[in-house]
C-alpha cells in the first residue's frame, strides 16, 4: 500500500487536506526509512505514461497520482472525439497501471487548494507536475466575448462531458459556423457539427450534446487558418475523415492552392501525402460515384487559408454574433517556417457560431511554484522546475557567452573587454 494517504481534517469550520503517512513529526519526508515515493499531479495521458515508465524502470518506487476531478484519464476522456473510440483504448493500459501494487490514484484532490505543492514536496522524493493546460488562448480581437463565440476546449468539453462545461448550451440555430484553427481539434469540432446524428448515437457523446446536435441548423462549416495549405496542422487521418464524411461535400477556394503542387517535391512524405489529398479534394474532378455522393450532400465544409480574425461582428442587438471579419494574409518564406503577413485586405463572413481552436494555455497551479504568465509555462531546465524564487541559474558555459561578447566589444576600442553593465542584457546574452 502506498505510504501517502490523505486525511480530511476539520478546523474552524473549514476542511483541509493533510498528508499523513510518510511525514515525520517535524514535517519532513522520512527518506531514510521509506522507499522512494513519487507524486504525479494530473491523471491525463502524460501523467499515466510517467507513472508507467517509473514503475517499469524502478522496482523500488511507489507512485501516487492526484487528480482534481473524481475521474481519471484527462484528455483521453474529455478531449478525444466521441467518434474515435479506438484512441480511447489506451485507457485499458492506464487502468493496468492504476491497479499496479505500487501505484495509487487519488481523485477529487485539487492540488493548490486541497493540498499545497509545498506539502507534497515534504512528503515525496519527487513531484511531477502533469496537470495540463486548462486555460483558453484569447484571440485578442473585439467581439470575442459575444454570445456564439466559444473556445474549442470548452466546446469539446461540452460534448465530451467535462463537468465545468456542462452548462455551455451553444446556440446551433445558425447555418454557418466558422472554426479558427486547422489542427486536429478544429477538424474534430467540424466533424461533430456535421456528422449524421445516427452515427453519433453510437458513441459516448453526452446526451445533452446529442439532443442539441439533433436540432442543429448548422449546414456549413469553414475551417480558417492564417497560413496556407503547406502549413496546415492536422494529420491525414483527420482530413480523410472529413473528405469521406457522409452527407457532406467539400467547398474550397481554388486560388488558395496556387503553386502548391510545384512545391511538393521538396517536402517530407507525411506532409506530401496530406497536401496531395487536399489538392485532390479541392481541385480534381471527382469520379462518377463520388460526384453522385456530393450531389446528394446537404452539408458542406471547407478550408479557408490565408485568413486571420480581426473582429467578431455583432448583430443589431449587440448581444450575439452576426459574422466575423478576417484579414487577408500573404506568406513570407516557405515551408514550416513561413510567416503570415497582412496585405491590408479584409473579408466579412456571415456566421452565427465561432469556435476558436488556436490552442490552450497552462495556468499557475500554486503560488509556491514559479510561473511565467507571458509564456504560460512553469519555467524549467530540461523538465526540472527551479523552485524557491524560480531562479534560472547561469551556468559556466552561459558565462562564457557573456565573456565572449564582452571581449569582442572590447577589441573594437582596444580594450581587453567592454563589460556589460545591465543584468537583463547579461541574461539575454547568456540565454541566446
Amino acid at each position: 500500500m502506498s505510504g501517502h494517504k490523505l486525511l480530511k481534517l476539520w478546523s474552524s469550520g473549514r476542511s483541509r487536506w493533510r498528508l499523513h503517512e510518510g511525514i515525520s513529526r517535524c514535517g519532513k519526508a522520512c527518506y531514510s526509512s521509506c522507499i522512494p515515493k513519487v507524486c504525479i499531479v494530473g491523471s491525463g495521458p502524460a501523467g499515466f505514461y510517467t507513472a508507467q515508465h517509473i514503475i517499469k524502470a524502478r522496482q523500488d518506487v511507489d507512485v501516487d497520482i492526484y487528480e482534481r476531478l473524481p475521474v481519471p484519464f484527462g484528455l483521453v476522456r474529455f478531449g478525444v472525439a466521441p467518434d474515435h473510440p479506438e484512441v480511447k483504448n489506451v485507457i485499458n493500459t492506464f487502468t493496468q497501471t492504476a491497479k499496479h501494487s505500487r501505484c495509487s490514484f487519488y481523485g477529487n484532490v485539487n492540488v493548490g487548494k486541497d493540498v499545497s505543492v509545498d506539502e507534497l514536496q515534504q512528503a515525496y522524493h519527487a513531484v511531477v507536475l502533469s496537470y495540463g493546460a486548462e486555460g483558453n488562448r484569447s484571440m485578442g480581437v473585439p467581439g470575442e466575448d459575444l454570445a456564439g463565440v466559444y473556445s474549442a476546449k470548452d466546446f469539446v468539453g461540452w460534448y465530451n462531458g467535462l463537468p465545468n462545461c456542462r452548462e455551455l448550451s451553444p446556440d446551433l440555430s445558425c447555418e454557418t459556423a466558422v472554426i479558427l484553427g486547422q489542427g486536429n481539434v478544429a477538424l474534430d469540432v467540424a466533424r461533430i457539427l456535421l456528422s449524421p446524428i445516427d452515427s453519433l448515437k453510437k458513441t459516448d457523446i453526452t446526451q445533452p450534446a446529442l439532443e442539441a446536435l439533433a436540432e442543429s441548423q448548422v449546414c456549413r462549416v469553414l475551417i480558417v487558418g492564417r497560413r496556407g495549405p503547406m502549413q496546415i496542422a492536422c494529420t491525414i487521418k483527420e482530413l480523410r475523415e472529413m473528405v469521406n464524411l457522409p452527407g457532406t461535400r467539400p467547398e474550397m477556394v481554388a486560388t488558395d492552392f496556387e503553386g502548391v503542387a510545384e512545391a511538393l517535391k521538396d517536402v517530407p512524405r507525411p506532409r506530401k501525402r496530406l497536401t496531395e489529398l487536399m489538392l485532390k479534394t479541392a481541385l480534381e474532378k471527382p469520379g462518377e460515384k463520388e460526384q453522385e455522393r456530393r450531389n446528394k450532400a446537404s452539408r458542406v465544409w471547407g478550408f479557408r487559408f490565408f485568413r486571420s480574425p480581426i473582429e467578431v461582428l455583432a448583430d443589431p442587438s449587440q448581444n450575439k454574433i452576426a459574422g466575423i471579419r478576417l484579414a487577408v494574409n500573404k506568406l513570407e518564406g516557405s515551408g514550416e517556417g513561413a510567416q503570415a503577413v497582412l496585405t491590408g485586405e479584409e473579408e466579412d463572413v456571415p456566421c452565427g457560431l465561432v469556435v476558436s481552436s488556436i490552442g490552450y494555455k497552462s495556468l499557475s497551479i500554486d503560488p509556491s511554484v514559479p510561473f511565467d504568465s507571458h509564456k504560460a509555462i512553469v519555467p524549467n531546465i530540461m523538465g526540472r522546475v527551479q523552485q524557491a524564487a524560480g531562479v534560472k541559474p547561469v551556468t559556466f558555459s552561459d558565462w562564457e557567452k557573456i565573456d565572449n561578447v564582452e571581449m569582442t566589444r572590447g577589441e573594437a576600442s582596444g580594450k581587453p573587454r567592454e563589460k556589460l553593465l545591465n543584468v537583463e542584457e547579461m541574461l539575454q546574452v547568456a540565454r541566446t
